[in-house]
């Protein structure tokens, strides 16, 4: 698939770029996409929660009263569930909910998600460029000229440029990460795709490996 590329003020350049086959143009993979969602979100869990069990509060080594002969119920320790300052029967417990995924489930994924935006006609190609200052009202005069200023968009950079960064952190709809780094959920919530030029082959070699 041969797709435009576009300047910064949204003129065409007057080149084309191929999206590679192999990430814009497979059979989509919708459960392939599901597990790699669920994946990620069950990662991004911290399982933190926890409460004392019997076994956990302090005190209570003492039998409260001898066994038999006061008229009261027999009683062990001072730390039961069933008395107050007592343990938790059967509460929550910090546990580990991540989960992991065959690196070729994970590709196929981001593969799929790929090659449905760019079937949508959601992937935009944009020349390489450079922020001379970190100022959010060029990332938002550059957003403005491609038409995707009201449009939840993902740019995905060629490498790594803290200009860029800086200046997109305060644009509520759009989010940035370096090429090859997007995952599968960062690929989904996004309306429309931006790809620096030279992120195109940064993202196909990624995937042939």
């Amino acid at each position: 698939m041969d797709v435009d590329v576009v300047k910064t003020n949204g003129q065409s350049t007057g080149s084309k770029v191929k999206l590679p086959k192999h990430v814009f143009g497979i059979e989509p993979n919708e459960h392939a996409v599901y597990l790699a969602v669920k994946a990620q979100t069950a990662n991004d869990r911290q399982g933190n929660s926890a409460s004392k069990t019997r076994s956990m509060v302090s005190g209570g080594g003492k039998k409260p009263w001898k066994q038999k002969g006061r008229g009261a119920a027999r009683a062990g320790t001072i730390r039961s569930p069933l008395w107050v300052g007592g343990g938790r029967a059967f509460g929550p417990q910090k546990r580990d909910y991540s989960q992991s995924l065959p690196r070729k489930v994970k590709v196929l994924a981001r593969a799929s998600v790929f090659t449905d935006r760019a079937k949508g006609g959601q992937v935009t190609v944009v020349e390489d460029f450079h922020l001379s200052e970190a100022k959010t009202k060029e990332m938002a005069t550059i957003l403005k000229a491609l038409g995707l200023e009201s449009k939840r968009s993902l740019l995905l950079l060629t490498q790594y440029d803290a200009m860029v960064l800086r200046a997109s952190r305060n644009i509520p709809n759009l989010e940035v990460r370096v090429a090859a780094s997007e995952s599968t959920y960062d690929l989904l919530r996004c309306e429309a795709i931006v790809l620096q030029k030279g992120a195109v082959n940064k993202i196909s070699g990624a995937f042939k490996k």
